[in-house]
């Protein structure tokens, strides 16, 4: 990706994040998912009182683009507020991108727009993925 493109995908994800229902933690996320057909679905935190319904920004961008037809990415953009350090996608998220592949580029960025580049992969090493189901022992049952 361009550097034009990479900043236009983290711009994104910085109005994406300004959505966050967040009442209780106060964290706004937001994300924004570039497929590899070139469309961008963005998300953001959505909590919930009964805190384990809360979704977390990177899954809302996956599902909308899931839900739309679209399961090849090309790169993830996330933002917050943290002005001092990179957040990173909590486990679950994470699990989610490796889903859809482990080498496409992941953007975490700050407020001033500087990010790290990552991938699925060096963010959830040895996870779980579709391969994994193939390798599984079959069950006698």
């Amino acid at each position: 990706m361009s550097d034009v493109d990479v900043e236009s995908l983290i711009k994104k994800s910085h109005e994406a994040k300004l959505l966050a229902y967040c009442p209780y933690s106060k964290f706004q996320v937001g994300a924004a998912l570039l497929t590899t057909d070139g469309k961008v679905f963005t998300g953001c935190n959505i909590e919930n009182a009964s805190y384990s319904l809360t979704v977390c920004a990177e899954r809302t961008a996956i599902f909308k683009a899931v839900s739309e037809g679209h399961r090849e990415f090309k790169a993830m953009a996330v933002a917050t507020n943290m002005p001092d350090t990179y957040s990173s996608p909590c486990g679950a998220c994470r699990q989610c991108l490796l889903e859809f592949g482990g080498d496409y580029d992941i953007y975490l960025s700050k407020p001033d727009l500087t990010y790290v580049k990552m991938t699925p992969l060096e963010l959830l090493p040895l996870g779980f993925t579709p391969t994994s189901l193939n390798n599984a022992p079959k069950s006698d049952n």
